[in-house]
């Protein structure tokens, strides 16, 4: 019974250990406004942060490529409202505000957290639905300077409190 119960106990050693090796990278910390428990809302799409995270954005240069880009599905300066067919909530996420599980303190945590959508897309949860978050950096449509821009942008328009 020893002999199985140090086998019992070794497996789920090393079990842990085998879990803890094969994450890719750890999880950003939660956002500020949600508290230390909350988990960030992460794309359907899988995949890391790009460059992105590590240049400087312009947020003025965001605005312009937001613009032209983005604003058909997240509204003028990203209010939101509109509507997604066959998604399960039925609209677009607004981006003005943003959902509060992507915001953080650590401002590189909060550039991760927005690189991630627009690095890889996403699509809504639903039957169907009409539009999907494109991949703006696997797809090679914005460049990574164009992606940093874009996330300095997004988090002017929603400052940590």
């Amino acid at each position: 019974m020893q002999n199985r119960s140090l086998v019992a106990s070794g497996f789920v050693v090393l079990f842990g250990l085998m879990f803890a090796a094969c994450g890719t990278q750890p999880a950003p910390v939660a956002s500020v406004a949600s508290g230390p428990t909350a988990e960030p809302a992460r794309p359907s799409n899988p995949g890391g942060p790009g460059a992105a995270i590590s240049l400087t954005g312009d947020p003025k240069a965001g605005a312009v490529i937001f613009t032209t880009n983005c604003q058909t599905c997240h509204g003028d300066q990203g209010k939101g409202g509109v509507i997604n067919t066959g998604s399960t909530d039925g609209t677009i996420p607004p981006l003005n505000p943003i959902d509060a599980s992507l915001v953080s303190a650590d401002p590189k945590v909060y550039a991760t957290n927005l690189d991630l959508f627009l690095q890889h897309g996403s699509t809504p949860a639903g039957d169907k639905p009409a539009k999907q978050m494109a991949p703006w950096g696997d797809s090679g449509t914005l460049t990574q300077q164009q992606i940093a821009d874009v996330i300095a942008y997004v988090i002017s328009l929603n400052p940590v409190k």
